[in-house]
């Protein structure tokens, strides 16, 4: 557990601010310059009552590059001198400490609608004053790196617009600044994703709605190249605030449910649930808001003080304007704010025996002629006449786009554009597209549907998986391939991130969508965590592995659930910046 305690030193920079829920399985990442040796200068202001602050890393410019940086929407800020120390209060923050000890700041900080989160605890106090002969005098603090800075910021939250209001405009316009300068040397597209989008944050709250609205878009459009699930819903979440404070609330809404993933950790989602039940107050939908505040509480079970603290405030107004104006609309399903079209859904006559199917309303909108029915995936089903023992293709008006005459005695449902079909019915399946082309020709014994472009398979014996072309992506060695999540779902194949669960011998390990090896096959039971890998040694004692399949807490625990308590006590204890 050493490397645990490192990465949770108190004066620690995180690794990636988006990544905040990392686990602690390695050293963190320096993403800003060491910290200046020479202590800062003396600022002469009144004398006030000392409050404790750690001080702030002094980051030296960016080194140059050998490529262009990315385009960025505002010129870079410059760097030939560190910020001079403003009037406005500091955050608080976990920074490592420069050579010489801070003085207390000049102000007490500014009130915020929760309260802030404890300060780490440091080795050294950080109430002292900086020089006897200063006669009481205070410099301010602020973290120099602009990623430390933003995440420390405690925002005011109005009270009836719900929306956040910067303490500071002046130290927020640095932040923005700082981080227009990291963008001229960001590395790679994660990077990129994620100092655009913080960039967003800051240019949305100062009023800047244009500027965030093109840097968030660019976001999005650089975090979705890395195919990270909590990296895009980081993007999608942040550029759907942006859209809700200009008023665009179908896109938001539809940006929120999309970012609200049940494979990301419960922090997240709750934060995601805020913001969306934020959007719905915006628009009078003041049941459907409730509901969200109810669920971001319920996934942090009363935990987290700050939340707890914003839903009241959130609470209070919609009280208010409940008073006024009433409810709303009632509140709208995930599939309909996502756009998602509602298929007509089997119904028998118990007459006749036979099966059709009906819209959301109760019409019939299939007749009943069918003796057996698949429900509705991607706008087609199948279905199967009485007279016949093969299966049909129809659409929603029940035209039949593969009639039954092609010979498909086995099929499954469509996903990602295709379905596995077997003349059969036992094995040989194949993959057809609603037209009837073959995607990928028969010779496989059994096959799952395809999952974030990836199929299960089974051939010779082994189960593997396969793309959509039909290039074997993991050789088909395995004895079994079917993944249990945390939650307590299972899925057929790989998760959003990518993780499979495979089988060998009755041992459990990970692959990912390349059929790289994450974890051997060595373990009786795994599961499937937002941020690890939950794994049991047979006798029902339970602990983890990191996402790099590094051992990360014992298998000493009586249940899984007892491990996810464990992770979560050693997760950063930190927000996602929204």
């Amino acid at each position: 557990m050493e490397e645990l305690d490192a990465w949770f030193r108190p004066n620690q920079p995180a690794p990636d601010p988006d990544d905040t829920t990392r686990p602690v399985s390695g050293p963190p990442a320096q993403d800003a310059a060491p910290a200046a040796q020479a202590p800062p200068p003396q600022v002469a202001v009144p004398t006030a009552p000392p409050v404790s602050a750690p001080p702030a890393q002094v980051s030296a410019p960016p080194a140059p590059v050998s490529a262009p940086p990315a385009q960025v929407s505002a010129p870079p800020a410059q760097v030939s001198a560190p910020p001079a120390p403003l009037s406005a209060p500091p955050a608080q923050v976990s920074a490592q400490p420069v050579s010489a000890p801070p003085a207390p700041v000049s102000a007490p900080p500014a009130q915020v609608s929760a309260p802030p989160a404890p300060a780490a605890p440091t080795d050294e106090p950080t109430d002292k004053p900086t020089d006897e002969s200063a006669e009481g005098e205070r410099r301010e603090v602020r973290p120099a790196d602009p990623e430390q800075a933003l995440a420390a910021i405690r925002w005011r939250l109005h009270s009836q617009e719900l929306r956040e209001e910067a303490p500071d405009p002046e130290a927020l316009r640095e932040v923005r600044d700082g981080l227009t300068t990291k963008l001229g040397s960001a590395p790679d597209n994660r990077n990129r994703a994620r100092l655009l989008s913080l960039r967003s944050v800051a240019s949305r709250i100062l009023g800047d709605l244009d500027d965030a609205l093109a840097d968030a878009r660019l976001a999005l459009t650089y975090a979705e190249a890395t195919g990270e699930l909590r990296r895009t819903a980081l993007a999608r979440a942040r550029l759907a605030e942006v859209l809700r404070w200009r008023g665009e609330h179908a896109e938001a809404d539809r940006l929120f449910a999309a970012a609200n993933s049940p494979e990301l950790p419960d922090r997240l989602r709750a934060v995601l649930h805020e913001h969306a039940g934020r959007s719905c107050y915006d628009q009078g939908r003041l049941t459907e808001a409730c509901l969200h505040f109810e669920r971001a509480l319920d996934l942090r079970q009363g935990e987290d003080a700050e939340l707890n603290a914003r839903t009241a405030l959130a609470l209070d107004a919609v009280a208010e304007r409940a008073a006024a104006d009433g409810f709303g609309p009632k509140p709208r399903t995930r599939e309909t704010v996502l756009g998602n079209e509602r298929y007509p859904v089997p119904t028998l006559d118990e007459e006749q025996e036979l099966w059709g199917y009906a819209d959301a309303e109760g019409n019939l909108v299939v007749g009943h002629r069918y003796a057996e029915v698949q429900p509705f995936h991607e706008g087609v089903a199948w279905v199967r006449r009485p007279e016949a023992s093969r299966w049909a293709l129809i659409d929603t008006a029940g035209a039949a786009l593969i009639e039954a005459n092609n010979g498909y005695r086995g099929v499954g449902s469509f996903s990602d554009g295709l379905a596995w079909v077997s003349m059969d019915g036992q094995g040989r399946w194949m993959a057809v597209d609603p037209t009837n082309i073959v995607k990928i020709p028969p010779g496989f014994e059994d096959a799952r549907p395809f999952r974030e472009g990836l199929a299960a398979v089974r051939q010779n014996g082994g189960w593997g998986a396969v793309d959509r072309t039909g290039r074997v992506v993991v050789p088909t060695r395995f004895h079994g391939f079917a993944t249990a999540l945390a939650d307590g779902r299972h899925v057929d194949g790989f998760t959003e991130e990518g993780l499979a669960v495979v089988e060998l011998a009755g041992r459990r390990g990970v692959v990912d969508r390349t059929g790289r090896v994450l974890v051997d096959p060595a373990y009786p039971a795994l599961v499937v965590h937002p941020v690890a890998f939950l794994i049991g040694d047979g006798s029902g004692r339970w602990g983890a592995l990191d996402r790099r399949g590094e051992p990360l807490i014992d298998p000493v625990h009586p249940s899984h659930a007892a491990v996810v308590a464990e992770i979560d006590q050693l997760l950063a204890d930190t927000s996602p910046v929204l």
